[in-house]
């Protein structure tokens, strides 16, 4: 009756820790009594046990308040941090709990898996604290008690319900660690589970409702914590994030004019905010058909290479950088290597992952006007999706972006306007100032066009004088082979490959993107072939001046990129062109009254001397003389002189046997015909006299009109008078008439002056060149050009000359070699 009424006096305080300390420090005590002690010593043990009772719980008081006390302090430390929190709450339980092990385990923010995030105690043979994770289906106590929110107790895993069904998760935790009695203690905040402190022990040893308590004391005080870390960081996170929108702000009114500091700001911190490595923005070409990247960060040398050189359809591209702009919404994949993208080999999702390393996507369009004119693209290199507050975050950089762009657009636009009106008022001041010169006109519109558009090379091209060939009149640079070679070589109007020629003859803009798509061309012209060779140019742009109905040139400009020219290029060059045609119109009406104020002022009175001077030169003298003799001002060349004459003699082959047998009036309109086309050539070639007689006609080279190679201007003629007879010869013949033609060219010495009486003078000359000439025509063959040994050597570095053979002559005593014209002119 003693030991019951021991029993039923000891308060035990209704506390499961107490009884435990009862079963094991008092119980074997009461058996000893009951094995022979007295009365006496029972009541003397009596007294001990309440006294061992008493201090065991002050003590296991004590050690909790300190527990307390300790971790509250941990707590108020630890502004940002919840792990110095976690371990001095996981030491404790352990400690307190008398668990060789405690962990926290949390649900990630799908609440798909829980991760073990923090553990104390020897390290887990099996289980990695920051890798270890189960799904959150898993019928576990860690996952059930986040699951249902909800304490869970297990005396014994071996021997409860789940472990009979062998699940293996359940399996796994007793074979690998040998855990038999398990607590796992949900932390509740605001009605749901945010995570689970778990304690276990390897004995069967239930954890009893003190301690149960005791767990539940400290998961309160761990989601004090994590709220106050929470709290604080979302401070942190705004403040940040004010910080760098005041930052990005600041740049952008400090870039009026280059988005690309704004760009790089809003990149920087979108990686640092959104805990993002590698980040780029993405902007659309000005025609909205492809997208480029512009500015990226983080991203390592290869993919750099690719951004680099992006060039993406808009609206064919499944790339979600394109869909985001095209679409106008936000994109985001927890794991770009699950998409079909990639499994399909699309390239650049191929090297974001496989060059980058890259998994979880988020991209936000850049939105103006309700259009697409860009995106920004975070990338993680591990598969942690990015969460609502990113999307936000990055969504008011991408706002940010835009209002840069437009700034930026605007100041641009602003400042192409005035450097536009700058440019037009500056080759109005050099068209008022040169109103008889269009070069410096030229000049200042190829500069200007090339400058504002930013084109390196550029031309303006115009229509020479005999309407053949389109010659380049100036270039903004004289430092390239290629307008070199158009100087050496000008676009012929006849080139139907020329792409010059083309802008003329259509009189419209002519834009080629990129004119290596044309080197396919089975025939391109020699001037685009070049383009290719000497400067490998890729975008070319034609703008014609248009005169009238008429294209006079064309306005030229060329990038060694593939970069087309925009509208508001094309407009200005248009303005140029129209400025380049009013110069030329402007110079040439200026010219032409210039020249008529010259014929009316002050030489009136000259010009009308050498008029009448003329017109009593011209009765005797013949018309190139005459000229010559008013220009000098003096008659002494008119006095017999010696000179050295290049001497032409030609006549029509067979003409005495073709006036036998015909009709004079087709004798007179063969030689009419005949005397009409050589002298067009005479006086083409510059020839100083020529004497006609009958079909004989003699041309006399640097007298009076000197020239530097009066044999080879000699020869010239002559080779172009053959030419036009064969055609002659070619119509007669189909008329009846055999005719040909023979010429016989000297050079040599011969006195030149005025023979005859008064009123009928002539300028001829005499001596053995005139002879020597006349006797080699009368030697030459049908086609043939016979040649002195002095003529020949002095034309045979410019023509093809062979050797006649030695022939004599009429008149001259010895054999002369000859030789004949075989060729056009070598050169």
């Amino acid at each position: 009756m003693v030991l019951i009424d021991f029993r039923d006096n000891i308060d035990l305080g209704g506390s499961s820790a107490s009884k435990s300390w009862w079963s094991r420090k008092v119980e074997p005590c009461m058996a000893l009594m009951e094995d022979g002690f007295g009365a006496h010593q029972l009541e003397d043990q009596e007294s001990d046990g309440e006294k061992v009772c008493l201090t065991a719980n002050g003590n296991h008081m004590r050690e909790r308040e300190a527990a307390t006390r300790e971790i509250l302090e941990v707590i108020s430390q630890s502004r940002d941090d919840e792990q110095p929190v976690f371990d001095a709450i996981l030491k404790r339980a352990a400690t307190l709990c008398r668990a060789p092990q405690a962990g926290l385990l949390m649900p990630n923010d799908a609440r798909t898996h829980i991760r073990y995030i923090a553990g104390w105690g020897p390290p887990s043979k099996h289980f990695q604290v920051g890798i270890s994770e189960w799904s959150i289906d898993d019928p576990i106590a860690v996952t059930t008690a986040i699951r249902e929110s909800r304490i869970v107790n297990i005396a014994d895993l071996l021997t409860d319900a789940l472990t009979d069904e062998e699940h293996p998760s359940r399996l796994e935790i007793i074979e690998k660690e040998g855990i038999r009695s398990v607590l796992a203690v949900p932390l509740i905040s605001d009605g749901k589970a945010i995570g689970c402190f778990d304690v276990y022990r390897l004995e069967v040893d239930p954890f009893t409702d003190d301690e149960v308590t005791l767990i539940q004391n400290f998961a309160a005080q761990a989601v004090i914590a994590i709220e106050k870390v929470r709290q604080f960081r979302q401070l942190q996170t705004k403040l940040e994030r004010e910080a760098a929108t005041r930052e990005i702000l600041q740049v952008i009114s400090q870039s009026r004019d280059d988005e690309a500091p704004v760009f790089d700001a809003i990149l920087e911190n979108a990686c640092k905010l959104c805990d993002a490595p590698l980040a780029y923005l993405s902007m659309t070409t000005e025609d909205r058909t492809h997208v480029i990247s512009p500015a990226r960060r983080g991203t390592f040398a290869k993919f750099g290479t690719t951004l680099d050189n992006l060039r993406v359809p808009l609206a064919e591209s499944r790339l979600a950088l394109a869909r985001a702009i095209a679409e106008c919404r936000v994109f985001r994949e927890d794991d770009i290597s699950d998409h079909d993208l990639y499994t399909s080999g699309d390239p650049n999702r191929v090297s974001m992952v496989e060059d980058e390393g890259a998994r979880s996507l988020m991209v936000v369009p850049l939105i103006s006007r309700s259009h697409g004119i860009g995106s920004i693209t975070l990338y993680r290199r591990k598969v942690a999706p990015f969460q609502d507050d990113d999307v936000t975050l990055v969504e008011s950089f991408a706002a940010q972006a835009v209002i840069a762009i437009e700034n930026v657009r605007q100041f641009r636009e602003v400042q192409i306007r005035l450097a536009r009106e700058a440019a037009t008022r500056e080759i109005l001041e050099v068209i008022s100032l040169n109103p008889d010169n269009e070069q410096p006109i030229f000049d200042a519109i190829t500069k200007s066009a090339t400058e504002l558009c930013n084109a390196p090379y550029g031309g303006l091209f115009l229509r020479n004088s005999e309407d053949t060939d389109l010659v380049i009149v100036a270039a903004n640079t004289e430092n390239s082979g290629y307008v070199k070679m158009l100087r050496e070589n000008p676009h012929s109007l006849s080139d139907d490959k020329s792409l010059t020629v083309e802008a003329v003859k259509s009189m419209q803009v002519q834009q080629y993107r990129d004119i290596e798509e044309l080197r396919d061309d089975q025939s391109p012209s020699d001037q685009l072939r070049a383009t290719w060779q000497l400067e490998r140019m890729r975008t070319l742009l034609y703008v014609p001046l248009i005169k009238g109905d008429r294209a006079i040139g064309v306005l030229a400009l060329y990038r060694l990129e593939v970069l087309e020219f925009s509208d508001h290029d094309i407009e200005l060059l248009k303005i140029f062109a129209a400025q380049a045609v009013i110069a030329i119109e402007n110079v040439r009406q200026f010219k032409a009254l210039e020249s008529l104020n010259a014929e009316l002022g002050d030489r009136v009175e000259e010009q009308v001397g050498e008029i009448e001077r003329m017109g009593r030169l011209k009765r005797f003298l013949p018309a190139a003389v005459a000229d010559t003799v008013v220009s000098q001002g003096s008659d002494k060349m008119l006095s017999s002189h010696r000179a050295l004459l290049g001497v032409l003699f030609c006549d029509i082959r067979g003409f005495t046997a073709f006036c036998e047998t015909a009709e004079p009036e087709e004798t007179i309109e063969v030689l009419q015909t005949y005397h009409e086309e050589m002298g067009k050539l005479i006086n083409d070639h510059g020839a100083g006299v020529d004497h006609r007689m009958g079909d004989g006609i003699m041309v006399l080279f640097n007298d009076p009109l000197p020239c530097d190679d009066p044999a080879g201007d000699a020869v010239r003629l002559a080779t172009a008078m053959r030419v036009r007879m064969a055609d002659l010869c070619g119509q007669w013949k189909r008329l009846g008439h055999r005719l040909g033609f023979g010429v016989g060219v000297s050079l040599g010495y011969a006195t030149v002056g005025m023979v005859g009486f008064e009123g009928r003078f002539d300028y001829t000359a005499s001596g053995t060149a005139i002879n020597l000439a006349s006797r080699l025509c009368d030697e030459a063959e049908d086609g043939e050009i016979l040649l002195s040994p002095r003529a020949a050597i002095a034309v045979e570095d410019d023509f093809q000359v062979e050797f006649r053979g030695e022939i004599s002559l009429k008149g001259i005593r010895e054999a002369m070699e000859v030789f004949k014209v075989t060729g056009v002119d070598a050169t």
